[in-house]
C-alpha cells in the first residue's frame, strides 16, 4: 500500500493504526472520504480513521458512470440531490483539484404516452423545488442533440424527453483523489489494505472495530461500504433490507467528440454519454438477480449495443474497448439508507443502488453533521432506516427505471 501513496503523490502514508479514534469510517470511497472531509472542514473533528480493505475508490466510486443530476421524482430525493449538484458545481475550487465537471444537459427519453405522463410529473416536482427541468417534444430533442436518431423506423421511437440542463458528467477518480488530498492535509488518517473483520458490540452499543491489524475503539463507527453494506452491517448484528446486484457498463474506443449530452432511455434500459477522451460510455439496468459476482455477461453487451445503435447508428463500426461490473445495494423503495441504527454508535450509509456517486458531497455534509451533533439533519431525516418499520417509504422507482 505504501507504493500507492508514493505513486499518487497526493497522500502521505499514515503511521501505525492507533488503538482509539473519535470516528472510524469503514469504506474509502467517495462517501467515506467526503464525510471525513466535512468532519474536519465544518466541525474541526480530525481524530478520524478511514479503513479501506483495498485502495481508495476501488469500489462503487471507481466503477460508476459519473452522471450528476438532481431531477428525481420524490420531493425528498429531488431536494437532496439538488443540494449535491450545487456542491459539485463549486467543488473543484473548494478542493483545489480539477474534477472536470461538464454540465451539458441530461435527457430522459420518453417512448410512449405513459412515459410522457411520468416525465411531466417529475418535471412538476422539480419545478416546485426550483430545479431546472422540463419536458420537451421530439423536435426539440433533435434540435438540442442533432446527432440522435428520432425517426419512426426503430423499435422504440422517441416521443419526447425530460430535459435537465444542469445534468452533467464528472471524473470519478478526480473526485476521490480531490477529497483524499484535503482529508490527508487535515490530519485525518487513510489506511488502505486493512480489512474490518468484526465490531466490538457490548450493551447495545458499538465500541469499535476489529481489523486485520488489531482492534480499534471508537466513539462513532460509520459503515460506508456500498455493495458490501449488508455483510458489513451483519458483523455488527444489524440487519439491512438490502438486495445486492451487479451493474454493468462498457466504453468504446475513442472517437472524435460529437455528443455533449447525456442520453437515458428507461424503455430501452440504457444510458449513453461521451467522455472527455472520446470514449462512448454505455450502461444499463442492474441485473435482475442478486449476486456478488464481478463477471460481465454477453446478453448485456448484446441488448445494450442493439439499443444504442437505434439512437446512434453512426456508431455501428465502433469497437468496444473495456467492459466492467460493479456492485449495487438496492433498498425496497429505491432510496438510500442514512444515519442511525438500533445499535448506538453504529451509523450506516447504504442502499444507494446506482445513485451513490452523485450524492457524495451532500452525504458527506449531512453525515458529518449527524456525527458531530448527534442530531439527524432534516435533509436526510426521510432516509433513516426506521422508515421500513414505520411504513414511511420514499419510493424513487419512477426515477430509477434505469440505472443512471
Amino acid at each position: 500500500m505504501k507504493d500507492i501513496f508514493r505513486k499518487q503523490k497526493i497522500l502521505k502514508a499514515p503511521g501505525r493504526l492507533k488503538r482509539h479514534y473519535d470516528v472510524v469510517i469503514v469504506g474509502g470511497g467517495s462517501h467515506g472520504l467526503a464525510t471525513a472531509y466535512y468532519l474536519a472542514k465544518h466541525h474541526g473533528i480530525t481524530d478520524v480513521a478511514i479503513l479501506e480493505q483495498s485502495y481508495i475508490g476501488s469500489g462503487g466510486a471507481g466503477r460508476n458512470t459519473t452522471i450528476i443530476r438532481s431531477n428525481y421524482r420524490t420531493p425528498e430525493g429531488a431536494a437532496f440531490y439538488k443540494e449535491s449538484v450545487a456542491l459539485y458545481e463549486r467543488l473543484s475550487a473548494e478542493l483545489d483539484f480539477n474534477l472536470m465537471f461538464s454540465q451539458h444537459g441530461h435527457f430522459t427519453l420518453a417512448h410512449s404516452d405513459r412515459s410522457l405522463v411520468v416525465q411531466n410529473e417529475r418535471a412538476e416536482v422539480n419545478k416546485l423545488l426550483g430545479i431546472n427541468s422540463r419536458v420537451i417534444d421530439r423536435d426539440e430533442v433533435k434540435r438540442l442533440c442533432p446527432q440522435i436518431h428520432v425517426g419512426d423506423d426503430v423499435t422504440w421511437p422517441i416521443q419526447g424527453a425530460l430535459y435537465h440542463p444542469p445534468g452533467g458528467i464528472i471524473r470519478h477518480d478526480a473526485v476521490v483523489w480531490g477529497f483524499a488530498k484535503q482529508v490527508c492535509r487535515s490530519g485525518i488518517e487513510i489506511h488502505q489494505g486493512i480489512e474490518v473483520t468484526g465490531f466490538d458490540v457490548r450493551d447495545g452499543r458499538c465500541h469499535g472495530v476489529r481489523t486485520t491489524q488489531g482492534n480499534v475503539s471508537a466513539g462513532v463507527v460509520l459503515s460506508a461500504t456500498a455493495g458490501w453494506s449488508s455483510p458489513v452491517a451483519k458483523l455488527a448484528g444489524v440487519e439491512l433490507p438490502i438486495t445486492t446486484s451487479i451493474l454493468q457498463a462498457f466504453v468504446t474506443e475513442p472517437v472524435k467528440p460529437f455528443l455533449d449530452k447525456i442520453i437515458v432511455s428507461a424503455q430501452m434500459h440504457i444510458y449513453v454519454s461521451q467522455t472527455d477522451r472520446g470514449e462512448f460510455l454505455i450502461g444499463a439496468e442492474v441485473e435482475p438477480y442478486p449476486t456478488y459476482s464481478n463477471k460481465g455477461t454477453f446478453p448485456f453487451i448484446e441488448y445494450s449495443t442493439r439499443h444504442v445503435l437505434e439512437l446512434f447508428p453512426q456508431l455501428h463500426s465502433t469497437r468496444i474497448l473495456r467492459h466492467w461490473t460493479g456492485l449495487c445495494d438496492m433498498s425496497p423503495d429505491y432510496s438510500p439508507i442514512m444515519g442511525l441504527t438500533e445499535l448506538d454508535g453504529f451509523l450506516v450509509d447504504c442502499g444507494w443502488g446506482t445513485y451513490g456517486f452523485k450524492a457524495a458531497p451532500i452525504t458527506g455534509v449531512t453525515l458529518a453533521e449527524l456525527i458531530a451533533t448527534g442530531k439527524t439533519p432534516a435533509l436526510i431525516e426521510p432516509f433513516k432506516l426506521e422508515r421500513f418499520y414505520t411504513d414511511t417509504l420514499v419510493s424513487e422507482l419512477a426515477a430509477a427505471a434505469v440505472s443512471h
